[in-house]
């Protein structure tokens, strides 16, 4: 198996901090479309982000979405992780290696 180079993960770093989720962008939807679950469907968690608001007519939901502003660090964390994954697959593909199982 070949590793990528450090150029190689270096550009894969670049891409996940340029394409990557916003942690600003995270917490502004939080704050202001916290009802929709906005920032859950920004970090790819749809059907938490759905179960979150059909939690909210029984009051457990408006708990919840307090508790997401310490969890929206890990969420991006784990987001970001899953991008460079992705990349890292990709970027192994074109170099005509087999991706290594994390």
């Amino acid at each position: 198996m070949m590793a990528l180079s450090t150029g190689q993960l270096q550009l894969i770093e670049q891409r996940v901090t340029n394409d990557g989720p916003s942690t600003a962008i995270a917490y502004l939807l939080w704050l202001f479309l916290w009802f929709v679950s906005g920032h859950r469907f920004y970090l790819g968690r749809p059907a938490s982000a759905i179960l979150q608001i059909l939690s909210y007519f029984i009051l457990v939901g408006f708990i919840w979405v307090l508790i997401d502003a310490f969890l929206i660090p890990d969420m991006l964390r784990k987001k970001r992780a899953e991008m460079r994954q992705g990349l890292m697959v990709e970027m192994m593909a074109m170099n005509g290696a087999e991706p290594a199982l994390a």
